[in-house]
């Protein structure tokens, strides 16, 4: 399937037209109503206008992992570049206000579009850690406030399950197919589009979604139901029992009979006996029509009865005599031939079935048939994957739905969008909680890379500061434990956030790149990272750290800001 266009790939993208968002819903609406007290707040005050810089960040990574998967940003462009309020959504907010907010301010409202807002991002799809700013918002405060919820709701999600599938992909490997199956169990239409569309990102490789494989040129994969299988009594309810080879050569009038004809020279094996007996007829029957329908892409779920002793000889039959006509046993890797697990002990399960497939691959002597790829599903996650591998499988694909697209493990990311900066002034966010004090001012963010091409550690800094540079010695600081510093020489330097709307500013704008580009992207950042940051258990904690201009900064706006207690 062609992968969708976002325009240019080269050069300015300044002038490029960006299309609305994916899902009408996303709207100037789709944001809390405090935002619009607050910004009818600040046009009372006067204060609508004043230049405002806004971060979007997180502050811890999820499924108790180190790392997480930046997405969402394509969503969040795509909503500014056609941010704008239409009457009927206006009177709609000036009936959900106070009767006594002026009518002069829904005249702004009409005005407003996001011409002046600048945003600058890390690139989709990057791999990043906590309290890095993901998306740095500049512009009229009031607009930029706006803002600040359908931002958070596009990136929390979307770097949620995008993560969620990348650590799904780290435990099954690199050489399995995985496959997201989750639209039925996801919440709602949007999140089961949003979920095939960020696991792909993640490292998954096809949906079973149809509506997402239109909208984003993804990959799609399925084949049929246990109702399907169920739905046939007999042989009996086949008519049409014809069949012409893969060339077109020649016709076989008797499909059927040809299956039937297979199923009893494999009962008759001697490396096979005593395997199965009478197999399930209504099964090979279901077997045989799908096969006549799909000569070409066969693959069968096997447990609807039993596996060994009905599924996969039933299979083997009908696989064999579309073998003869000249469809070949092993197909392309999106849309191979084989047999789907939904049940059962998928481990053992599966070997049984490739020793079946290999015992009749040497005594028919049919090549690539001990190679039939072997599909499971059955509510699979992390930890299911590990215990398959620990156990030892012979699955080639894995259907994950449920626990992958619902992120059961962890329900939200937890983005927070915080004012660092106003009229050039820096300001901060205090909590007694440490964790939630907010790192102020506008700042520019680099990773550094060690002699061994790994990431050593995230650094952030003041605007102005002179950037970090290859090969000289820069200290690194904890932004809130004086005690842990550590001086890094960097062999590379990565600055991470980038214009992808320069407002007024004039800069120069990174073009949206394809969604297949962002995936790429997404599994070359994970190969980069030191593997005890990628573990499952305990990984390594990945540093993020600020300059020591920036470390006397943030402590001095602290003590600044915070009030000085009185004892009595």
């Amino acid at each position: 399937m062609a992968e969708k266009s976002n325009g240019p790939r080269n050069g300015d993208c300044s002038t490029r037209v960006i299309p609305g968002p994916t899902n009408p819903m996303v709207s100037p609406l789709l944001t809390d109503l405090y935002q619009f007290t607050m910004a009818y707040a600040y046009w009372k005050a006067g204060k609508h206008n004043e230049r405002a810089v806004f971060d979007l960040y997180f502050r811890k990574n999820p499924f108790g992992g180190e790392y997480t998967i930046f997405a969402g940003l394509e969503e969040c462009i795509r909503l500014i570049a056609n941010f704008k309020f239409t009457e009927e959504e206006i009177s709609f907010i000036k009936t959900s206000l106070p009767s006594s907010c002026e009518d002069a301010f829904y005249n702004y409202l009409r005005g407003i579009d996001c011409s002046d807002v600048e945003v600058y991002a890390i690139s989709e799809g990057s791999v990043v850690f906590p309290k890095v700013p993901l998306v740095r918002v500049e512009g009229p405060v009031a607009i930029v406030q706006l803002l600040e919820t359908p931002f958070v709701n596009l990136i929390n999600y979307a770097s949620l399950v995008a993560t969620n599938a990348a650590r799904h992909r780290f435990v099954a490997g690199k050489s399995k197919i995985l496959l997201e199956f989750g639209l039925r169990r996801a919440q709602g239409p949007d999140g089961g589009i949003s979920a095939s569309k960020y696991c792909y990102i993640g490292g998954f490789d096809a949906t079973s979604n149809v509506a997402a494989g239109r909208l984003f040129g993804i990959p799609l994969r399925g084949t049929h139901s246990h109702a399907f299988v169920s739905s046939f009594m007999s042989p009996d309810e086949i008519i049409d029992k014809s069949l012409r080879s893969s060339d077109g050569s020649r016709t076989c009038e008797d499909f059927l009979s040809a299956v039937q004809t297979w199923l009893n020279k494999i009962q008759w094996l001697p490396s096979l006996h005593g395997t199965f007996g009478e197999t399930n007829q209504s099964e090979l029957a279901a077997f045989t029509s799908y096969a006549l329908a799909f000569p070409s892409d066969f693959l069968a779920l096997v447990d609807t009865y039993d596996v060994i002793r009905s599924g996969v000889p039933n299979f083997c039959a009908v696989a064999l005599a579309l073998s003869d006509l000249g469809y070949q046993a092993k197909g392309i890797r999106y849309r191979a031939k084989g047999i789907r697990l939904d049940s059962g002990d998928l481990a053992y399960l599966s070997c049984e079935a490739r020793k079946f497939f290999q015992a009749i691959e040497k005594e028919f002597g049919v090549p690539g048939f001990g190679k039939i790829n072997i599909s499971a599903s059955n509510d699979l996650n992390e930890e299911t994957l590990d215990a398959l591998n620990k156990q030892g499988h012979e699955v080639d694909a894995f259907g994950i739905g449920t626990y992958l697209v619902t992120c059961y493990a962890q329900a939200a990311l937890g983005c927070v969008f915080k004012l660092v900066e106003i009229n050039n002034q820096p300001r901060i966010k205090l909590s007694e909680d440490v964790s939630k004090v907010s790192i102020p001012c506008k700042k520019r963010s680099f990773r550094l890379y060690g002699k061994e091409g790994y990431p050593l550690v995230d650094i952030m800094s003041g605007e102005n500061e002179p950037p970090p540079k290859v090969g000289e010695r820069i200290l690194c600081r904890h932004p809130f434990n004086e005690s842990k510093r550590a001086y890094v020489v960097p062999q590379q330097v990565e600055e991470l956030l980038k214009c992808y709307r320069s407002g007024k500013s004039g800069k120069a704008e990174e073009c949206l790149p394809a969604l297949k580009d962002i995936r790429d992207r997404c599994i070359k950042q994970l190969e980069k990272m030191r593997p005890d940051h990628m573990r499952r258990l305990n990984p390594t904690p990945y540093k993020v750290s600020v300059s020591a201009k920036l470390y006397d900064f943030i402590h001095f706006l602290w003590l600044n800001e915070a009030p000085v207690g009185e004892l009595q």
